[in-house]
């Protein structure tokens, strides 16, 4: 393989593969593309290899069932796990997919004691403090990728209502990956227009909802399965963050120790990526209710974690 960094995506589902094109497509590292149904992740790394000809990445591919193949990776995305189904919340999902986790996290960890872990897998912030625990990795090599995801889905809901250019549209979305979720109004903007001068508030209010909603939304229209695109996209964008040390601000899931108010617990925040992983936690000023919304979400989550813990599970 040409000498580039080493991205390891375990789970070969659409999320899985997603990432695996995203990061060929920006020629950023070789992929390491691991599942544990036989043919899986060969068929879809000879299929993407059959596709770098065209792309001009010269970037490269394979797909395996054993993690040997991963061994000395920079970086390893976990996508493993139970998809949600229609009528399913991300928590149902906690019983299952934490046992796959703790068992990935600890066969990654044997082969790539280095890396830094990006966790894809729902119940999202519980899932990153099952690959914390299993790992035993300082906090800044384990980040779970949510707000990227959330935030693009509250800009792409404002660009539909507006007609106005995505990429015209910033913002950040912070708490718990799931329906408390905390977009900040006050931080979103279309080319620095406050948001709020161009959509009325009861509007500015469905269309919230609707982001809260938005893998809700995609599973009760897909009926046989959950997003992977924009997922899998928003985790390369982390990935990309870190490999090329860009230092770019990023809501991501990371571990808080008093930031926010918030103590020894994961949650979406604000950070900077860079080759560290989390270099810093990045503290912005909120609302009285953005402040009680973002407490709420937390106290979720920890219970999510809590729950885990005295389980036995991890």
């Amino acid at each position: 393989m040409i000498n580039l960094p080493k991205i390891s995506i375990i789970g070969a589902g659409n999320v899985g593969a997603s990432a695996a094109y995203r990061a060929l497509e920006l020629n950023l590292a070789n992929v390491v593309l691991l599942d544990i149904v036989e043919g899986l992740p060969q068929g879809k790394a000879l299929d993407m290899t059959q596709m770098l000809s065209v792309s001009g990445s010269s970037s490269k591919i394979i797909g395996t069932n054993t993690y040997d193949d991963t061994k000395d990776s920079d970086i390893v995305i976990i996508t493993s796990g139970l998809a949600r189904k229609p009528g399913m919340s991300r928590d149902d999902l906690i019983n299952t997919n934490t046992k796959i986790l703790k068992e990935v996290t600890e066969r990654v960890i044997e082969k790539s004691p280095n890396c830094i872990i990006i966790v894809v897998t729902n119940p999202l912030d519980a899932m990153t403090y099952v690959a914390y625990k299993s790992s035993n990795f300082p906090k800044e090599r384990v980040i779970g990728m949510a707000g990227i995801l959330d935030a693009s889905r509250f800009k792409a809901f404002l660009s539909m209502e507006l007609d106005i250019a995505i990429s015209k549209i910033d913002t950040l979305v912070l708490g718990g990956h799931g329906d408390d979720m905390v977009p900040l109004k006050n931080y979103t903007s279309v080319s620095g227009v406050p948001i709020d001068q161009l959509v009325a508030p009861k509007r500015l209010e469905e269309i919230i909802q609707r982001t809260r909603d938005g893998g809700a939304e995609i599973v009760k229209l897909l009926k046989t399965g959950s997003a992977f695109y924009a997922p899998g996209v928003s985790a390369i964008e982390m990935a990309e963050s870190i490999l090329k040390n860009q230092r770019k601000l990023l809501p991501c899931c990371t571990y808080a120790t008093g930031e926010y108010g918030i103590e020894n617990q994961f949650i979406g925040l604000p950070v900077i990526l860079s080759s560290k992983g989390v270099e810093k936690i990045i503290e912005i000023e909120l609302t009285d209710i953005e402040k009680n919304e973002l407490e709420v979400s937390a106290t979720h989550v920890k219970d999510l974690c809590d729950f885990i813990d005295n389980s036995g599970l991890v």
